[in-house]
């Protein structure tokens, strides 16, 4: 992999003061701490696209965390109230250019920049409120959801890669949203056993997961993997910026996607599923080199 990674874009520095590449690199540090496929997928990116990407997905990091790390211990209302700190510093730090907390500087640093507001930042933190207030979803609950936890956030990604261009966007809009939504699916049931037993949560509106089934998960994922079908038509239409890398994460959960069918659905239900490191590798290589993930 070693000759591999010297073939990749040459690094360009995001414009910035010296505060905002603090910041920047400090939510690249949340990224490399937490995140596995998209850190790996994330390197593809060219900057500054990199950087903006990296900065938004760490401010998601955080609230994740806030409403989910089980070291925290703290309760429902007390993680509701840290996040709706964050939401109103977020907005701020928006409106007004500036943070003290340097992930959330980051993050308005890539929003400013590239026009990301309330329409899509005021969803996000509604579905992460609603972990903290709902148990068990049904379709509608479910779908805003996706939309806020998942869909919004591919959007925003989407704003970054295209910058100005309006066309682009709007031509993108739809497969950029089933990406992401086909993305925070795979990831419901992969987490089936953690989120169940472990954080009391059914996000599949009438899976019982005592009573999972193999029709059930190949159910499942026939609309994950039609979901991916059309996120895929849109990739050879993003800039060479993005490109690679969404092909790559794509790459990722389809890889993922394959192995859960593979899986019975009992074994779904107590141990959760992963795609490993040197497959992922396989992957990456392939995708650098240009050829098909």
């Amino acid at each position: 992999m070693s000759s591999l990674r010297h073939r990749g874009p040459r690094r360009v520095e995001p414009a910035g003061s010296r505060y905002d590449r603090a910041a920047q690199r400090s939510a690249a540090t949340v990224i490399e701490e937490y995140s596995t496929s998209f850190g790996w997928a994330s390197r593809l990116l060219h900057e500054p696209v990199r950087t903006h990407v990296r900065s938004l997905y760490a401010l998601v990091r955080i609230a994740d965390e806030i409403v989910d790390d089980p070291a925290l211990s703290l309760g429902a209302d007390a993680r509701r109230q840290l996040l709706d700190e964050l939401e109103r510093e977020t907005a701020q730090a928006v409106d007004r250019g500036r943070s003290a907390n340097l992930v959330v500087h980051a993050f308005a640093v890539a929003a400013r920049r590239h026009g990301i507001d309330q329409e899509l930042i005021a969803p996000f933190f509604a579905s992460m409120r609603a972990d903290l207030e709902v148990s068990e979803h049904d379709p509608a609950s479910l779908a805003q959801y996706v939309h806020g936890s998942a869909e919004v956030v591919g959007l925003m990604c989407l704003r970054v890669f295209v910058g100005g261009d309006q066309a682009a966007y709007a031509r993108l809009r739809v497969p950029a949203q089933s990406l992401g939504s086909a993305f925070q699916k795979v990831n419901f049931l992969r987490d089936l056993a953690e989120d169940h037993d472990q954080l009391g949560r059914s996000y599949f509106p009438g899976l019982d997961p005592e009573d999972f089934g193999d029709g059930e998960r190949d159910r499942l994922l026939d609309e994950i993997d039609a979901e991916l079908g059309l996120a895929a038509t849109a990739i050879p239409q993003l800039p060479p910026s993005s490109r690679r890398a969404v092909a790559a994460a794509h790459a990722f959960y389809r890889a993922l996607s394959q192995r859960l069918r593979a899986t019975p659905a009992a074994q779904i239900r107590r141990a959760r599923v992963r795609v490993p490191d040197h497959q992922k590798a396989r992957i990456l290589a392939r995708v650098m080199i240009g050829g098909r993930a």
